[in-house]
């Protein structure tokens, strides 16, 4: 059993992450990690990249190009480091390539990592709910194939849907279209979950890691420290808010009022049957339709605001009408989750 206290390591032992390995630090989410990561000032960070990739990072950053198929290339850019964050696209191949990384981490060393597993609360609790919409199933196995490998400890960042990503999606994720200003409300609109823009991701993370890893000495437990999540969920919110609120924000940004926009309204129940029957026949937005609007049931298991970290994370109190400017933004790039 590892000494609980600093002043019981070994010989050199430094209380706080010092290195920090990124897997996915030019994505969406990759990149705010490592932008708060890096505005700390407390660690070095390296980025793995795909060898012959076209990724740019910030100045301060190391980079490891690497093949993911290759263990010996991935040993070689994770030893040294103290900390793994795993941020990958979902792709159907994802689960083997995060494998992979995580076999290459323990024989580098790294004790603990972040797994590619930003999600509901249904993954953890609620794992019914989880399994019916696939996504339980998928990211248990994750956790569970890490507990597998032994030897390195993990963090699930529970972090509700996203919110720019969500609202800027086309409506069978979120219901919005904000191009084609329609929107389809889940039943009534009115139903609220927690939300996340990933601005608040990449601070909950920087925040985490900022931690010291063990409390100094016996006067010290009461400090919250990177043990008290180890193997553990750590819970993220940006907004409790529902669609209803949303539009109103969107509207605000868009000097816009319900006039301009084509609402209307579908129940979840039917929403979900509309879904599942689009992804048996190969339509993959399905099951985004499901996922969305099975989180908006009534009793929705999509609120987990009594179980939050931010304040022991220090996380700032954001401005909804800020995140839906960047949701516009976004979507007026042209851009989409899948490419579409």
């Amino acid at each position: 059993m590892a000494p609980k206290y600093a002043k019981d390591q070994h010989h050199g032992f430094v209380n706080h992450v010092e290195s920090v390995a990124v897997v996915g630090a030019s994505g969406q989410l990759g990149r705010h990690i490592t932008e708060h990561l890096l505005k700390t000032g407390k660690h070095s960070v390296t980025a793995l990249t795909r060898k012959g990739g076209n990724a740019t990072f910030p100045a301060e950053v190391k980079v490891a190009p690497v093949d993911y198929g290759d263990e010996t290339s991935l040993i070689s850019a994770l030893r040294g480091h103290d900390f793994l964050i795993i941020s990958l696209a979902f792709t159907p191949d994802m689960g083997e390539t995060h494998g992979k990384i995580v076999r290459a981490a323990v024989k580098a060393g790294v004790p603990h990592l972040i797994p590619n597993a930003y999600t509901t609360d249904v993954v953890l609790d609620h794992q019914s709910v989880g399994d019916e919409i696939g996504v339980g199933t998928f990211i248990r196995k994750l956790l569970e194939d890490i507990d597998a490998v032994g030897s390195i400890s993990w963090t699930l960042l529970v972090t509700g849907l996203w919110y720019e990503f969500s609202v800027a999606s086309p409506p069978d994720w979120l219901g919005f279209d904000l191009r084609g200003r329609k929107v389809q409300m889940f039943d009534d609109g009115q139903r609220r979950i927690n939300m996340s823009t990933w601005p608040q991701l990449g601070r909950a993370v920087a925040a985490l890691l900022s931690l010291k890893k063990v409390p100094e000495d016996e006067q010290d437990v009461a400090s919250t420290t990177l043990e008290h999540f180890r193997n553990k969920p750590l819970y993220v919110s940006s907004f409790l808010v529902n669609q209803r609120e949303i539009l109103d924000s969107v509207e605000r940004a868009t000097n816009t009022t319900d006039v301009d926009w084509d609402i209307t309204h579908e129940s979840t129940s039917e929403r979900v049957a509309v879904g599942r029957e689009q992804f048996s026949k190969g339509n993959l937005r399905g099951m985004a339709k499901v996922y969305y609007a099975r989180l908006h049931y009534p009793g929705s298991e999509a609120v987990y605001e009594h179980k939050l970290h931010n304040d022991v994370l220090d996380l700032p109190k954001e401005s909804l009408d800020d995140a839906t400017k960047a949701a516009l933004k976004l979507s007026q790039s042209g851009w989409t989750p899948d490419g579409q």
